[in-house]
């Protein structure tokens, strides 16, 4: 989208961009305020150039960290078994368990 020389930017409010983002209003104005979205601040309001909004689009995009093709395996090749955590540390790992409600406590104490 080319602007003409000297014609003005169409500036999109923060509920705009927030609508194309599937973000809230607050969210947008909270990344601008602490710098994390480039922004236009004519007065007091945060304003939006288009060029902008595709830059925060560029922002938070995320890409693939390794390539989408799986590699072929070789034939008769078997992947190693996966082990728990435990095993490849070498240290033992600690049971979690929940703890009884405090309701449920503080019914067992007055039934004692």
């Amino acid at each position: 989208m080319r602007q003409e020389r000297g014609a003005l930017p169409t500036l999109f409010q923060p509920a705009d961009v927030a609508k194309a983002l599937g973000k809230s209003e607050w969210w947008v104005k909270e990344q601008a305020r602490r710098g994390r979205i480039p922004f236009t601040k004519p007065g007091r309001a945060y304003r939006f150039t288009a060029e902008q909004v595709t830059e925060i689009v560029r922002l938070y995009e995320e890409r693939p960290a390794i390539a989408a093709v799986p590699k072929p395996r070789a034939a008769g090749v078997r992947e190693p078994e996966k082990q728990d955590r435990s095993r490849r540390s070498g240290r033992p790992t600690a049971r979690l368990r929940s703890r009884i409600p405090r309701r449920a406590a503080h019914q067992q104490q007055e039934a004692a």
